[in-house]
């Protein structure tokens, strides 16, 4: 995995949240950071279905809540932000607010609670990325996907006006291969670029930039 970003924050003394624990990279996020002794705190509505497992924490709560986020960044190290939306037929005209909502509330608690490190994934062809796409990718990515993406975009814009600790993540088209641990970290948007990655790989990463300080107030793609 390259890997070349020199950290720059502090080790993380308290457990991971991950919101999104119980499904897609979110679980597999879980299931890495637990894989290395990392003590994880899963927040999610439905964060008591998980099985009991050593340095695992179950937060059952809603993200759109203050008091329930409140309550799982108690004490905590780090965010891992890994919501996601059901995908159909809807998203194509039905207005889409869970990213930039969830954030607000994540963005004004954690400073509250003492938790400056954030590591958010959107997706390739949010924000400043979109200018990677060529004009038919464009195209048919807003066509299919303008309204999920469009709350992408204002989700980081306020991440980035923050002064937390953040890393926006962006992985393109996502499958589910295993782990190869061969994801390309692309720092640079000359490089950005479309193409498949694992959810494994995107997970390891995750993983990789809460334990490592990897790309503070730096926004990436993931690719092959």
């Amino acid at each position: 995995m390259n890997q070349s970003s020199t950290p720059g924050a502090p080790a993380v003394t308290g457990p991971v949240v991950i919101m999104g624990a119980t499904s897609g990279i979110g679980k597999l996020a879980l299931d890495e950071a637990l894989s290395r002794d990392i003590p994880v705190r899963a927040f999610a509505r439905s964060a008591d279905d998980l099985d009991d497992r050593p340095n695992l924490e179950r937060v059952a709560g809603d993200a759109l809540d203050p008091a329930d986020v409140a309550r799982a960044l108690e004490g905590a190290g780090a965010v891992i932000y890994a919501l996601g939306v059901s995908e159909g037929l809807s998203m194509l005209w039905e207005k889409v607010t869970l990213f930039s909502d969830t954030t607000r509330v994540l963005l004004e608690q954690m400073p509250k609670a003492g938790v400056r490190r954030l590591v958010a994934v959107t997706g390739f062809g949010a924000g400043r990325s979109a200018d990677a796409q060529s004009s038919v990718e464009r195209m048919a990515f807003r066509a299919f996907l303008g309204r999920p993406y469009a709350d992408k975009d204002r989700q980081e814009e306020m991440i980035m006006a923050s002064d937390l600790d953040w890393t926006i993540v962006r992985p393109v088209v996502l499958t589910h291969n295993a782990k190869s641990g061969k994801v390309q970290v692309l720092r640079d948007p000359d490089r950005w670029r479309n193409g498949l990655v694992s959810r494994a790989d995107v997970a390891a990463y995750l993983v990789d930039a809460v334990a490592g300080g990897l790309d503070i107030r730096n926004d990436v793609v993931l690719a092959r």
